[in-house]
């Protein structure tokens, strides 16, 4: 498999430049994203000379050296057009084994220097090699081995592989000290390939000798290397990815028993594993866990077909059940599937042959199908859909973390409140927009659970923290019955409760308002707290006042969502009188309103000061307990507390 490479840019200044080194090395484009907003115009001296448009950004970043960082240790190699201190910053907290570092490469904005930071025996010596033919300049190799011989000898030739990389070090340290080096004899009727091998060592200034101490010799038998001895091999062909294996198996089957059936079969039957391209199975085992352990195992996709797709192979089965087809709506799993897979364009007109039939163990039945041509996963059946619901924070990106970023990398599509979309922009690289007005929450989870079910990769986006008055008890709500507990009516045309439950469901969490304001005033939910929403949409206002009633006798602070809307403005009046009869006048409550954005205001007043026409629906109300304590700090910044009572364990 190829090196990923990714080319970093900073600045629309160096953005021709890295679009050119991206497209000539076949690379990932990466720009931060408040400079290369889609929004964003280039200057124009920049856009005639680059002669392309921002969308070509394949990966919007905003933090840059957690970005480097994350790509550094994925083992993705960087090619930066920027500073060299800047790539050395971001990479530098993950450096640890020197043996596996991928390459960095460093490449002045002006195109004038081209220099391999880190992995030069691991591929950046030959990308700035690259790099500098295209920009026409000498590469700055420091390598030393390189720099006296010429020759990188772990990177051989295309069609060659050194097999002892782990005595590399100490053969070349060897060379250096002074030491010749002899080649073992060179077959002068070797096929073609090999003697390109041998042009290369001999192109290069290393110093041989018949009575060398060091040996490189080129063999395609198993040979032992060592310190003195490097032994290269013709690299292994890679193995044909046309090989289909059609699964099924019961309900709860142990992912052991259906790897041990499918690699039992292959091995009988003297085929490759590596020849996998693809496992397949009906839809009903989409969510099987035992089917995505045997992907897992194989390192391959798993795709899954519908009933009357695989009942279209009928005519091609060995072993045509009855029973199978009274049961799921086909005559045959995993021979249809494996048939399936190698048909022509999913029609039952075939592209390849059976070379398993049916073979079956105790609760799985696994079947082999061969295709003329390489299959393509992406070609075939559909994967199990994927719903990510996604808490994006307040607004800002500082406060996004990294496993909300990167499912949204992943997504292909987004649903949510228009606003919310917007506020996740700098991410979208392709994604498909799915916009709905406030209001529509449980159209828009509906709509979500839809697309997944297709078998596409959803993000279902919520500010804040999903699990916290959002979308994620709606997605569960739904799963469980069709129905939420707010509307018994029965969704609409297309909605499946028995397609959506067979979709995997993850939930990232964000940051919530009230830990944002929390954090911007300083600590008032240091002591126990409860969160209340005001909103009577969903929970009458009698259960919400027994609530409020609850939280206030318990002195707890209180946190309160959706305070006020345009229908409703009297809920935290009412909320204010219960609280003024357990607690201080003077209590502090912080408003916190537009959390992250530019128009954040955080502000501080007291309990009886409390005006419900100061708040709106973009603001989160923090009331203190009677123990919260206003701080006022020397420079007039003024902060809000709540103790623990760590004074008191101290002075026990």
């Amino acid at each position: 498999m190829s090196q990923r490479i990714v080319v970093f840019c900073l600045g629309t200044s160096a953005i021709a430049l890295a679009q050119k080194i991206a497209k000539h090395l076949n690379a990932e484009l990466h720009g931060k994203a408040d400079r290369f907003h889609p929004e964003t115009v280039l200057p124009p001296e920049v856009s005639a000379a680059s002669k392309v448009t921002l969308p070509e950004i394949d990966v919007f970043f905003t933090d840059a050296m957690e970005h480097l960082s994350t790509l550094f240790r994925d083992g993705v190699a960087i090619v930066g057009v920027c500073a060299s201190a800047i790539l050395i910053r971001g990479v530098a907290k993950s450096l640890q084994d020197k043996q596996n570092e991928p390459p960095v490469i460093s490449v002045a904005d002006d195109g004038s220097t081209v220099v391999p930071l880190l992995g030069g025996h691991h591929g950046a010596n030959e990308i700035a090699r690259k790099i500098a033919k295209l920009l026409g300049v000498k590469p700055a190799i420091t390598t030393a081995g390189d720099l006296r011989f010429g020759i990188a000898l772990d990177e051989p030739p295309e069609g060659f592989v050194l097999a002892n990389p782990e005595d590399m070090k100490l053969f070349t340290a060897e060379l250096l000290n002074g030491e010749t080096v002899t080649l073992s004899s060179e077959n002068k009727s070797a096929p073609a390939y090999m003697k390109g091998f041998y042009e290369w060592i001999r192109g290069s200034r290393l110093p041989f000798s018949e009575k060398a101490k060091l040996r490189i010799s080129l063999s395609a038998d198993v040979i032992s290397g060592s310190a003195e001895h490097l032994v290269f091999n013709p690299a292994p062909k890679h193995a044909e990815k046309n090989i289909a294996v059609g699964v099924g198996c019961e309900r709860g089957t142990e992912p052991e028993e259906l790897i041990s059936l499918v690699r039992k079969t292959l091995r009988e039957n003297e085929i490759a594993p590596e020849r996998v391209a693809l496992v397949v199975s009906l839809e009903l085992k989409s969510d099987e866990s035992a089917v995505h352990a045997l992907a897992d195992n194989f390192a391959c996709p798993v795709r899954f077909f519908n009933a009357a797709t695989l009942e279209a192979q009928t005519p091609n089965l060995q072993n045509p059940s009855e029973i199978v087809f009274r049961e799921v709506g086909c005559h045959g799993v995993a021979e249809g599937a494996a048939l399936a897979a190698v048909a022509v364009s999913g029609d039952s007109a075939s592209n390849g042959k059976l070379l398993v039939a049916k073979i079956k163990s105790a609760k799985a039945t696994c079947a082999v199908a061969e295709s003329v041509d390489l299959l393509d996963p992406n070609k075939i059946g559909r994967g199990q859909g994927v719903l990510y619901v996604v808490g994006t924070g307040p607004g800002t990106p500082e406060w996004r973390i990294p496993e909300a970023e990167k499912m949204l990398r992943k997504a292909t599509d987004w649903v949510g409140y228009g606003l919310y979309l917007d506020l996740i922009s700098d991410l979208r690289n392709g994604q498909e927009l799915h916009r709905f007005d406030l209001g529509q929450e449980e159209v828009r989870v509906r709509h979500a659970l839809n697309l997944a079910a297709q078998g596409k990769t959803v993000a279902l986006v919520s500010s804040g923290d999903p699990g916290i008055y959002a979308m994620a008890t709606l997605v569960f709500e739904l799963l469980e019955s069709g129905r939420s507990s707010s509307n018994e009516k029965s969704g609409s045309a297309g909605d499946s409760p028995a397609e959506w439950q067979r979709i995997r469901v993850e939930t990232t969490p964000g940051i919530s308002a009230l830990q944002a304001a929390s954090a911007r005033i300083g600590a008032p939910l240091g002591h126990d707290f409860c969160t209340i929403s005001l909103s009577d949409l969903l929970t009458p206002w009698k259960t919400i006042e027994r609530r409020i009633n609850a939280a206030a006798e318990g002195d707890f602070v209180i946190a309160f969502y959706n305070p006020v809307s345009k229908r409703r403005t009297t809920q935290l009046a009412q909320a204010k009188e219960i609280l003024l009869k357990h607690r201080p006048a003077e209590t502090p409550v912080v408003l916190a309103r537009n959390l992250g954005r530019e128009e954040e205001e955080v502000r501080v007043i007291s309990l009886d000061k409390l005006d419900p026409t100061q708040v709106d629906m973009l603001t989160v109300v923090l009331v203190g307990s009677s123990q919260t304590r206003r701080l006022q700090l020397p420079n007039g910044v003024l902060r809000v507390y709540t103790p623990r009572g760590y004074a008191d364990k101290s002075n026990a």
